[in-house]
């Protein structure tokens, strides 16, 4: 089977990424709402020592940035590993939790905070339903 490269934003239309590189290290220190760009590169940071949220882009702004359709599926890692306090993502206008998150325990699908320290990984999927509006689950 051939290995394919790519450059920048990589966007799945089936599902199924393997060894996805950011091209950057997005750091967002501060509550507020990512960037579609930053949520596109799939990694975002945090150091801070206060509480931080990071909103997601709305689902029109993310699904145009990079150019969404129905089944278009995405990961976001939020890494909170250098942070001293806790990182909480947030839902925006057409980027809602999924029902998964929504029926499920805060303890897997639904957690939508990451822990400072070691153990403060998190990786969340998002799913367009439209090209304007997705849906996002907690999946590690």
């Amino acid at each position: 089977m051939a290995r394919t490269t790519f450059s920048g934003p990589v966007v799945s239309q089936n599902g199924f990424i393997q060894g996805h590189q950011p091209t950057s290290l997005n750091a967002i220190n501060t509550t507020g709402t990512a960037t579609p760009a930053q949520v596109a590169d799939g990694y975002i940071t945090s150091t801070s020592a206060g509480t931080v949220t990071i909103t997601l882009p709305t689902g029109t702004d993310l699904g145009t940035a990079i150019g969404a359709a129905r089944g278009t599926v995405l990961d976001l890692f939020v890494d909170n590993t250098a942070g001293a306090s806790v990182v909480t993502v947030a839902a925006n206008t057409n980027a809602v939790l999924s029902s998964a998150g929504v029926d499920g325990s805060t303890a897997n699908f639904g957690d939508l905070t990451i822990a400072a320290g070691a153990t403060g990984l998190a990786r969340f999927t998002l799913m367009f339903s439209s090209a304007t509006a997705y849906t996002f689950s907690r999946t590690a």
